[in-house]
């Protein structure tokens, strides 16, 4: 970048002439510096700052005034145009800075004119004119001001200020012309396909804006123009283009389509304008695909932490299957409702006792009661209810991530220490279990990939990986029991007859109120969605997932 031209801020401004200019007020002017010009007192040999006259100098004054250190300072005659102000040492200063940060060849003024008193400055004359002036890469032009005014010996001169560069300069800026600093927020966050600004949309704008300040841009070109620029030269306002350069990108994993889908499918009318939150993965490579939200409880989809309810019965199954030898065809009994460490524990309406239900037959319908005998029984030991909470980290890669861009997200949590009934209670992701819509979108990706693939929304980040994988036979049969779900259990009225579908509904109990939550996949991407308010998993959630899954 340019050597730039250090200036300030103050309330008049000048400008610039052109080349042809400079040789002839070099003729007029090249031996006058520190001396009278054509008969009119020199403000370095008279002027006395510390007696200024209270009376503004009058029109014709002020604009012979003005001219003259004008004509000097078209002439580069730096020093003696500095001689002709108030303060000659500051004023030599800057114009040198000026020129050397525009990188000046010719400068000329025009409709030099009085505007009489100044509003700004006591005791001046306000004095407008136009600048022009050749600089690096092209021709600037604007208008400006100077304030003169007169000790009480009569001998005027221009007040100097910084601004007298360029109105409303900084005290900390500089000019610079030449090619354009990039400043820190000039870089476009796009989709995958590298064009689509996320900023588009309204559940991305707060994420994009933390990624464009976090994360490092790709495939920009300079432009050309004059610039503002601060002191450690970063950008800080283009005054003028005189080529136009291409925007830096950041790109994410975001599809623009379906985060186009996913924007419409928080708002469906069957979710009667209810908070909801969605994310779409991946669940090849955990690449966040749509990510969206809406209400006012800020972005539930990655931070909206909340009991998961029957959705937890994936893990808890596996769980089963890992670490209790059970298959989908182990007895898992479904009564009416079941005490476990002195609480009470009922089904959701609707599922209907069945004694002889199997663990696969238990998934399906989502019987509270069959997972928390289950689960009590073989996981819970002496106490010690570890086991979702080891499967979690273990197999689905549970903990603390980083999707990339300096974008915070909300950790699930499933305690080691629960006691009483939270014990019983965590196998149905109730008590004191919490998730998020990008975790439950990621065991469900984990389960239709094979793996965890920890969820990013930059392509080449590093991602985390789960202790082990999933065990084969168990991803086997969990995505058996998910499609059983999908096709004939509670997600069917939303999943039935989507090919290759398998999911898992739940409903959580919050209060006063529960929460509607489904987590489903299909042959390309895993997703998952939380309903605040939302009656079932299936009423409310289920039509957002399905509008994911369909891309409609």
């Amino acid at each position: 970048m340019n050597r730039p031209v250090k200036l300030g801020l103050a309330g008049t401004c000048a400008a610039l002439l052109v080349v042809g200019a400079i040789g002839t007020y070099n003729i007029v002017h090249g031996s006058t510096a520190g001396s009278s010009r054509d008969g009119r007192p020199d403000a370095a040999r008279g002027f006395d700052p510390s007696a200024l006259s209270s009376t503004p100098p009058s029109n014709s004054d002020a604009v012979r005034w003005a001219r003259t250190f004008l004509d000097d300072w078209s002439a580069q005659h730096l020093d003696g145009a500095a001689g002709d102000t108030d303060t000659p040492g500051a004023a030599a200063q800057a114009l040198r800075r000026y020129k050397d940060g525009l990188r000046l060849k010719g400068l000329t003024f025009d409709h030099v004119l009085s505007a009489g008193p100044s509003s700004v400055t006591p005791g001046a004359t306000k004095v407008t004119f136009d600048v022009r002036a050749q600089v690096a890469g092209g021709t600037w032009t604007y208008s400006s001001a100077v304030a003169v005014v007169h000790s009480t010996n009569g001998v005027p001169a221009v007040h100097w200020n910084n601004s007298v560069l360029y109105p409303g300069l900084g005290a900390e800026q500089s000019l610079s012309a030449g090619k354009l600093p990039a400043g820190a927020t000039s870089a476009k966050v796009v989709a995958s396909d590298g064009r689509t600004d996320l900023s588009t949309f309204s559940s991305l704008r707060e994420i994009a804006a933390t990624v464009r300040r976090n994360a490092k841009p790709t495939g920009g070109s300079t432009g050309t123009g004059v610039a503002v620029v601060d002191d450690g030269g970063a950008g800080v306002k283009t005054l003028k283009v005189f080529s136009q350069g291409r925007t830096p990108v950041v790109r994410t994993t975001i599809d623009a389509r379906l985060q186009a889908v996913a924007e419409r499918a928080v708002t469906d009318p069957h979710l009667q304008e209810k908070p909801a939150g969605t994310v779409a993965l991946d669940w090849r490579n955990g690449h966040i695909l749509a990510l969206a939200h809406s209400g006012s409880d800020g972005d539930i989809a990655i931070n909206g932490i909340k009991s998961p309810g029957s959705t937890m019965k994936i893990i808890s199954s596996a769980a089963l299957f890992d670490r209790a030898g059970l298959t989908p065809n182990s007895p898992a009994p479904c009564t009416d409702s079941l005490t476990a460490n002195s609480q009470l524990f009922h089904n959701d309406p609707g599922v209907k006792a069945d004694p002889g239900s199997t663990l696969a037959q238990a998934f399906t319908v989502s019987c509270n009661t069959s997972f928390i005998k289950d689960g009590f029984h073989y996981l819970v030991h002496d106490g010690d209810a570890s086991a979702l909470h080891d499967e979690a980290v273990d197999v689905f890669g549970m903990g603390s991530w980083s999707i990339g861009g300096g974008v915070a997200t909300t950790d699930p949590s499933i305690p080691t220490d629960a006691q009483g009934g939270d014990q019983a209670a965590q196998f149905i992701g109730q008590g004191r279990v919490t998730a998020t819509p990008l975790f439950m979108a990621s065991v469900a990706a984990t389960v239709r990939g094979g793996r965890f693939e920890q969820p990013v929304v930059l392509p080449g980040q590093h991602q985390q990986t789960a202790p082990r994988p999933i065990a084969a036979r168990t991803a086997g049969y969990l995505r058996s029991m998910m499609r059983s779900v999908a096709t004939s259990g509670t997600a069917a009225p939303r999943l039935g007859g989507l090919p290759g579908v398998g999911g898992k509904t739940g409903t959580a109990e919050e209060g006063d109120h529960t929460n509607g939550w489904l987590t489903a996949y299909n042959s390309r991407m895993a997703v998952a969605s939380l309903v605040e308010g939302g009656t079932s998993g299936v009423d409310s959630a289920g039509y957002v997932v399905r509008r994911l899954l369909t891309g409609s």
